[in-house]
């Protein structure tokens, strides 16, 4: 039987960094690839066209087991400002999920305040939106490691 679970989770962080270093941790793939991906062993693959219309890929093992894919695409990029895109995940061959995500940066004192919005349809029962902000929670957090923290 299908179902679809909808959700919006909001997640908000302060880092102590110009909104120019916190972009670049979404931007350039050796700085992304500390902080996306599982912990303790971030993506296997990852292939990243960060531009509009560009996308992006990786897959790992997860902690379960199983193998996860990640796949993007950029649909709006202010530089050092906001970044929007859409992506699915992919336990297996299986479909999880799919989701719009927007990531906006403001300077604030001391550093850069974002805000992480998701908005996302989990399919199946295959996943939800508890575990995928908790997953999203952790990542955000690793953003640290990339900026030499």
């Amino acid at each position: 039987m299908t179902s679809t679970e909808h959700a919006t989770f909001v997640i908000e962080r302060t880092y102590p960094a110009p909104p120019a270093r916190v972009f670049a941790a979404f931007a350039a793939p050796e700085a992304k690839a500390k902080w996306f991906g599982p912990p303790g062993q971030g993506p296997e693959s990852l292939e990243l066209d960060f531009r509009v219309g560009g996308g992006e890929r990786f897959e790992a093992d997860g902690p379960d087991g199983a193998r996860y894919v990640y796949s993007a695409l950029y649909q709006d990029i202010v530089a050092d400002e906001r970044i929007v895109y859409t992506y699915e995940m992919y336990r297996g061959q299986e479909r999880i999920s799919v989701s719009v995500s927007t990531v906006e940066l403001l300077a604030a004192e001391g550093g850069t305040a974002l805000t992480y919005t998701e908005q996302g349809v989990y399919l199946d029962g295959h996943d939800g939106p508890g575990p995928r902000e908790h997953g999203t929670r952790i990542a955000l957090e690793r953003i640290d490691e990339a900026l030499g923290a």
